[in-house]
């Protein structure tokens, strides 16, 4: 199988592609879309997010130290797209997208009500890195969407057709392969893996 070599860059995909909702304390509110975003830590539970200097959210962040990362789903495909897009200096996203602010536990900023998953943060450190700088926060509070808790309260978070980023495109997750620790339970044939058929030459 023949790989061609390229200079170094960020290609680590899929993503999780979140709306980042902030506010400046003030009575300003605003959504970024995040794309570099991760799980930081489990104990005590941390995440990550980058943001570029330029960016409008950017200075809210710094100066209240929260956030809130909301999940996204496939029906918030064009939300999470034009809130990457379009600059809060221009425009009221969540006026413009319909979007429904609701009243976070813990810190000021809103989460997104249309969201089945939103993470209040509140920010630990601030790194430097280059064009982008990264927050990493702690995880305050988590809320569900008690729509998809079943009849044994588990929440069924896949049933939320949730969204990813990769190489510039929205995705949905698709079909289910395995469960974590399925390919080492007790009980389970091994899966063969295919080998790709060599390329035919000619003689």
């Amino acid at each position: 199988m023949a790989k061609q070599t390229w200079k170094p860059g960020n290609m680590l995909y899929p993503l999780p592609a979140v709306m980042v909702s902030v506010t400046d304390g003030e009575g300003k509110d605003n959504i970024i879309t995040v794309a570099w975003a991760g799980t930081v830590c489990t104990n005590p539970p941390m995440v990550s997010i980058s943001v570029r200097p330029n960016r409008f959210s950017y200075d809210m962040i710094c100066k209240t130290k929260e956030f809130v990362l909301n999940l996204t789903t496939e029906e918030l495909a064009y939300a999470t797209d034009y809130c990457g897009v379009r600059s809060g200096k221009d425009v009221d996203k969540f006026q413009e997208l319909h979007l429904t602010k609701e009243k976070a536990d813990h810190v000021k900023a809103p989460m997104i009500s249309e969201s089945p998953v939103n993470i209040e943060c509140k920010v630990k450190k601030i790194e430097k890195l280059g064009s982008h700088h990264m927050f990493l926060a702690e995880v305050v509070a988590v809320h569900v969407d008690e729509a998809y808790m079943d009849k044994n309260n588990k929440f069924q978070l896949n049933q939320a057709r949730l969204m990813v980023y990769s190489h510039g495109e929205y995705m949905g997750l698709g079909k289910k392969l395995g469960t974590f620790g399925y390919s080492v339970k007790k009980g389970k044939k091994r899966a063969k893996i295919r080998k790709k058929p060599k390329s035919a030459t000619i003689s």
